[in-house]
């Protein structure tokens, strides 16, 4: 039989599974988050109306990114250490649960979502405790107006109903917003939303064991 498609021999020792990096994962995170950037700054020769639909783009990509930040976070911090969700949860827990069983305890058959910067620190707190790095890093004011920003321009450019661009005004300081595209083109904008986050992956990845 050709060694490819061979089975393992068992050779009598379990070897454990390797430690969930929530410190890749945040690394991750900022050169993503800086390829976007990269994306953006070669849409300069489009016209207007194509380099707002590349804005709209860069928005969701960023806010995709980091909500995969999100998830290796959590599933990285009880895979480290299930006291946490011990302690969150106030039930007890194995001293050790595989990654994939990890992701099963937060996104079960669904998928990983959650509702504004409040909806992100409520999921978070039900998995690790409050005096975690991780919710620390999260509810860490110096990132709050960057967070709001993403999530509302995010979903102003994914559903563009009246909700939403009620919710990406008041984001935004509460001026008159024609699209999230367009707030974004303006220099700076959506650079700045991309330090702050990296800076917040980077609190996260100083904090985390792995």
């Amino acid at each position: 039989m050709s060694k490819l498609y061979s089975r393992p021999v068992f050779t009598g020792r379990l070897v454990m599974s390797r430690k969930k990096s929530v410190r890749l994962a945040s690394k991750a995170f900022c050169k993503n988050a800086e390829q976007i950037v990269n994306f953006l700054s070669g849409t300069s020769g489009l016209k207007d109306s194509y380099r707002i639909w590349c804005a709209e783009y860069g928005i969701i990509r960023l806010y995709m990114e980091f909500e995969v930040l999100m998830l290796k976070s959590i599933v990285g911090a009880i895979n480290n250490d299930t006291k946490t969700i011990s302690e969150s949860s106030g039930l007890s827990f194995p001293k050790h649960l595989t990654q994939d069983v990890c992701t099963y305890l937060i996104i079960g058959n669904g998928y990983f979502d959650f509702r504004g910067r409040d909806g992100l620190i409520g999921t978070i707190k039900k998995y690790v405790p409050k005096d975690h790095y991780l919710t620390k890093a999260v509810k860490n004011d110096n990132y709050k107006s960057a967070l709001e920003q993403l999530i509302a321009l995010r979903n102003f450019s994914a559903h563009r109903s009246a909700m939403s661009k009620k919710a990406a005004v008041t984001a935004t300081g509460g001026v008159k917003i024609g699209s999230a595209g367009k707030w974004l083109m303006v220099e700076g904008r959506f650079i700045s939303i991309v330090d702050s986050l990296s800076d917040l992956a980077e609190e996260i990845e100083s904090g985390a064991p792995y």
